[in-house]
């Protein structure tokens, strides 16, 4: 009998890793190191913790977790600060956070799936599965009159930020019109957000220039219509749960809102308060389905993804995309200025200089509106993610320090191999 149990448990074991379901999320997402191993100082570590309490002290944002991973290991992770300061509640390894914009690349992601897949392909024009932006008019240089685009709309476009759709937070003729159509009016769905951006004249032919805006929320309903789910099932079904990414999502559970990070907004008069008219928010815990911006996240669920993006596509044995179609993500299509590129859903630098302290050529990244950012350096093995929760920041060197005191910490000998990369 005893046997017959062990054997028993055995196949059991096996079934579920058939099934794909013994992805092991650790707490903090990745295993644990110790820093020197992957070729990071514990002793330069040490400065980033003073360096971000001073913004706490202050009382100018209320808190932080941050993140360095290396050679698929992590090997910093710190809590610090308040998720709720009101209530004198720490930010916890576990806490949930508004991402906003780090949103975009998860989207993305999304989109190239589908290319992997052969749904689509990327100089497919829009309107093939989007009819609203058939016949689309342009605005002059002055917007006081449109014309037809000469280009049609392509998913490319929409993945660069090339399409001609901005987000409408200016003073010009098309800001209004973003204004008055209330794109992500709360309890409308991405088929009405879609149908009201086809009758907004784009700011440029498509192709033209890189203009921040909308595209990605497109990318969102384009994923809903290729693969015939709502588009956070196909997240669930395709991104996060192979990933063990178990608390990302367009809402917060019950059972998990005390984990959520209280938002603060800054203002010039007041300083750090609590922010009111939340971006996005249907309610206190739930979002409007922006791939643009409308994920909650921990910051061990964003470093899987990161990982799987460093690893080529795969973590743990799930394959997401191919390992040539992460490489095209991040290569430099559109050029933007001087020192940067945009690939398929984030920023690349470019620049070539000496500087040991600023990000490798090749490295990509993307930040969210409360202050959020990430970023991925291949040359180094390296990952940084640094969670917060502050509406216009106005505190411009945070990200650059965070990244600083990283680089500083990296030992110069070069790093071994990870074991993903000898594979």
């Amino acid at each position: 009998m005893r046997n017959l149990k062990y054997i028993l448990l055995f196949i059991f074991c096996i079934s579920i890793l058939a099934c794909g379901a013994a992805t092991v999320v650790p707490e903090r997402g990745l295993p644990m190191a110790v820093p020197e191993d992957v070729g990071v100082s514990t002793e330069q570590l040490d400065e980033i913790a003073p360096v971000l309490q001073a913004y706490v002290d202050k009382g100018q944002l209320p808190g932080f977790l941050t993140v360095i991973a290396r050679k698929g290991k992590i090997a910093h992770f710190e809590p610090l600060g308040m998720r709720d300061v009101e209530n004198q509640k720490p930010v916890e390894p576990d806490t949930i956070f508004r991402i906003y914009s780090m949103s975009k690349p998860i989207t993305s992601v999304a989109v190239m799936i589908l290319y992997d897949e052969g749904h689509l392909k990327l100089d497919d024009p829009v309107e093939m599965y989007i009819p609203a932006f058939k016949d689309m008019k342009v605005f002059n240089k002055e917007q006081t009159e449109t014309h037809a685009a000469k280009n049609k709309m392509t998913v490319k476009h929409l993945l660069t930020h090339t399409s001609g759709l901005t987000y409408g937070w200016g003073r010009k003729p098309v800001d209004k019109l973003y204004g008055e159509l209330k794109i992500f009016k709360r309890g409308s769905g991405l088929t009405e957000m879609a149908e009201k951006l086809g009758e907004i004249p784009l700011v440029h032919e498509p192709g033209a220039r890189w203009t921040y805006g909308v595209s990605t929320d497109v990318l969102g309903y384009l994923v809903e219509v290729v693969s015939e789910m709502s588009f956070e099932e196909f997240l669930q079904t395709k991104i996060f749960k192979p990933l063990g990414m178990v608390d990302t999502a367009f809402s917060v559970p019950k059972e998990k809102v005390e984990r959520f990070a209280v938002l603060y907004r800054h203002n010039k008069e007041e300083g750090m308060k609590l922010a009111a008219n939340v971006p996005l928010a249907n309610d206190d815990v739930s979002f409007f389905p922006s791939g643009g911006g409308g994920l909650v996240s921990t910051a061990a669920d964003y470093l899987r993804f990161c990982q799987m993006l460093l690893n080529g596509g795969e973590l743990d044995g799930v394959r997401i995309l191919k390992t040539e179609t992460v490489e095209l993500m991040h290569y430099p299509h559109h050029q933007y200025d001087k020192n940067g590129a945009f690939g398929l859903g984030f920023h690349v630098v470019i620049r070539k200089d000496d500087d040991k302290n600023k990000r490798s050529t090749g490295a990509y990244s993307w930040s969210g509106a409360a202050a959020t950012t990430f970023w991925i350096d291949p040359e180094k093995e390296l990952i940084g993610i640094l969670m917060t929760q502050l509406l216009s920041n106005p505190y411009s060197s945070l990200h650059g320090d965070f990244r600083k005191f990283t680089y500083q910490a990296l030992i110069e000998s070069e790093p071994e191999q990870s074991d993903n990369q000898k594979k």
